[in-house]
């Protein structure tokens, strides 16, 4: 069975991927580019895959190909009625990243809401040292206890992060599809208007694209901070950092974004340098437990479809 690795380096380049070889002649690629894809997948039986896309353009030619394992909960990068047209498997790793995101994301509102940026410049420029105070106390932060803490998808990380909230004691509201017991879930606007955190954990469909939009974002409080490790194009980007910058938002924070990685044609290039902005490049989900958890979880997911077996799968 030949299996191929098209872009190793999404998974880190410390993972060992060795275990593959159990099941096959595995041939891994650091990165594919667009162009590139048909011809590596030709004689494929077995696609891993993280980021690169595909679809008809570069799966009609794979002749051999049986199963395509996504390193990843969401699969936008695949064309998955395509698959099920042709009789391909597709299959995902749901929950893997649930703890690594929900930490990076406590991370940035906790790193935003105690102006982090500022403190510690005072620090390390000598400011502090030299000042003569024992204490610096401006600008003024504000403590999470008693604030509204919003979640935008309240699937399993957001659910871990509403657990987290709670631990610090804010009241939260989620928007959810289906409404859960276990927490207050309101509709989208009433969510933004009233939180004074909002972090944003819903997948990217065709329903979610430009879910947060310009005119949601002008419904959020002038204090209020958005922090978005979900999918880029989940959020107007550039409406979202003309609120930072103009002051309509406290403060942003986002792992991801609709082009990876931003170029100067962004409108984060623009923003990445204040200080009420935490920018980071889709590293969330990336804790080396987690990518252990993902690669882990793709072999069993390939061992369940040659066993004849249903494990994870999104094309049925």
């Amino acid at each position: 069975m030949n299996i191929v690795v098209l872009d190793r380096l999404t998974l880190g380049e410390d993972l060992d991927l060795s275990q593959a070889e159990n099941y096959g002649t595995v041939t891994i690629y650091d990165a594919t580019a667009p162009e590139e894809i048909g011809k590596r997948i030709q004689n494929a039986d077995v696609i891993f895959v993280n980021k690169a896309k595909l679809g008809a353009e570069n799966l009609k030619d794979a002749k051999n190909l049986k199963l395509i394992c996504e390193a990843a909960t969401g699969y936008d990068n695949i064309d998955v009625a395509y698959c099920r047209e042709h009789g391909i498997g597709v299959c995902n790793v749901p929950g893997y990243s649930v703890y690594s995101v929900a930490q990076v994301t406590v991370g940035m509102v906790l790193n935003l809401v105690n102006r982090f940026s500022e403190y510690t410049r005072y620090t390390a420029d000598g400011t502090y040292s030299k000042g003569g105070s024992a204490n610096i106390l401006k600008p003024v932060y504000h403590e999470l206890y008693g604030k509204t803490w919003g979640i935008v998808g309240y699937g399993s990380i957001g659910a871990k992060v509403g657990e987290i909230a709670k631990a610090l004691g804010c009241r939260v509201l989620a928007f959810k599809r289906t409404p859960v017991d276990g927490v207050s879930c309101v509709d989208l606007d009433t969510l933004l208007s009233e939180s004074d955190v909002v972090t944003v954990h819903i997948p990217l469909s065709v329903e979610t694209r430009g879910l947060i939009s310009r005119e949601r974002i002008a419904k959020m409080k002038n204090t209020a901070i958005l922090v978005n490790t979900a999918r880029g194009a989940v959020v107007d980007e550039e409406a979202l950092c003309e609120a930072v910058k103009t002051g309509k938002l406290a403060g942003i924070g986002t792992d991801v974004y609709s082009v990876e990685p931003f170029d100067e044609d962004s409108p984060y290039f623009l923003v990445k340098e204040q200080d009420n902005v935490c920018l980071t490049p889709h590293m969330a989900w990336g804790t080396i437990e987690a990518r252990e958890r993902c690669f882990g979880e793709m072999l069993l997911n390939m061992q369940a479809f040659f066993n004849g077996e249903i494990r994870n799968r999104v094309e049925l």
